[in-house]
Order: structure tokens, then C-alpha cells, then sequence
């Protein structure tokens, strides 16, 4: 019996501190999987690499030129396999199609894409919920006992969200007593500080 207790009480503690550690920790070293925008063009990047490559031959360019695009050709095909194919393809049939308005938009759109990262909060929530899951599938008392402690940091995790954004909101619409809002929470810990503001640029 103490060995389940263990095992699902271990479990539920470490989704727990890895919930923390994405929230505190911030996730700029995470990415979400690639959308349809970026395969599509990681494709036309190979597309456009060939035609590069086909164009320099054909016309005759230095051997080094054509060297270059050759090799960038087989470069973007590692781009392709990384990405995967996208479910629906980008006319690139010619040099035109390729150098369309619509590809630019395309390219202009996946750098949006490439920018974005995952929400903190978020990502802390869903990590949380696995970690009740998880405790849920051990069942008994001490699967019980994990999944209600897992709920519970989440409740908190909720509330400490919306207190921070009913808080900077209050700053905002309410710039004379700001001064006053900051003395109020002077005596905070560096610890507490360094935490709130980390939330805060999430």
C-alpha cells in the first residue's frame, strides 16, 4: 500500500514542480509543433532552392554559383523532413509561381507563426490536468489524496493569475494611486517580487 502512496504521490509531485518550473521558468526554449503555414513553407523553400539551383545551371553560371544553389537545394530538403508536408501545397510549378505575391504572404505568415510560444499559464494548466489524470488512472485513496492536492494547485494557479491581471488592470485605469499601490506591497520578499514579475511578462 505505501509503495502505490509513493508511486502516485512521486508522480503527482513531479507534474507538479514541472507545471512550476514552465510557469517560473518562462517557456522561451518552448516551441509549438509546426503549423500548415510553416510546412508549407519549409516546401516552397525547397521549390524555390531547386529552381535557384535549375536556373543556375541552365544559364550557365559560375561553377561555384551553381554549386551554392545545389547544395542549398539539398540543405532545404532537410527543412522539408523536419517540418513535414503540409496538406495542402503552395503552386511553386514555375519560377512565377514561386515568386508570387501569395508565396510572400505565405513566408510572411510562418515567420508569425515561428515567432509564437506556448503561454506559461497555460502550459502550467495543462500539465496540472495531466498530473490529475494521471493520479485518477492510480485510483484509491492515494490517487484521490494526489489528484485533489493537483487541484487544488491549479485553483491557485487561476487565482494567482487573475490577481495579477485584476492588479495590473487596476494600475492601468488608475495611474494617481499607483505610487500608492506600490507602497502597499513594499514589504514584499525579493523571492515574492521576482515571481510576480516574472508572471507578469509571462
Amino acid at each position: 500500500m505505501r509503495r502505490v502512496f509513493w508511486g502516485s504521490f512521486r508522480a503527482s509531485l513531479s507534474f507538479c514542480i514541472l507545471a512550476f518550473v514552465f510557469l517560473f521558468l518562462g517557456c522561451e526554449s518552448f516551441r509549438f509543433a509546426p503549423s500548415q503555414r510553416q510546412k508549407q513553407l519549409a516546401w516552397l523553400h525547397n521549390r524555390t532552392a531547386l529552381a535557384a539551383a535549375r536556373t543556375a545551371r541552365s544559364e550557365g553560371a559560375s561553377a561555384e554559383l551553381q554549386d551554392l544553389t545545389g547544395l542549398a537545394e539539398l540543405q532545404s530538403r532537410a527543412f522539408t523532413a523536419y517540418f513535414g508536408l503540409p496538406r495542402e501545397f503552395p503552386a511553386a510549378e514555375t519560377v512565377d509561381d514561386i515568386l508570387s505575391e501569395s508565396n510572400r504572404q505565405v513566408a510572411a505568415l510562418a515567420i508569425e507563426d515561428s515567432r509564437a510560444r506556448p503561454n506559461p499559464w497555460d502550459l502550467a494548466d495543462a500539465v496540472l490536468e495531466l498530473g490529475i489524470g494521471i493520479s485518477a488512472l492510480l485510483g484509491g485513496v492515494y490517487g484521490a489524496r494526489a489528484a485533489k492536492f493537483l487541484k487544488d494547485a491549479r485553483a491557485k494557479s487561476r487565482a494567482l493569475k487573475e490577481i495579477i491581471a485584476g492588479n495590473e488592470l487596476f494600475k492601468k485605469n488608475n495611474q494617481p494611486q499607483v505610487e500608492a499601490f506600490k507602497q502597499a506591497h513594499a514589504n514584499q520578499s525579493p523571492q515574492t517580487r521576482q515571481i510576480v514579475a516574472q508572471l507578469k511578462t509571462g
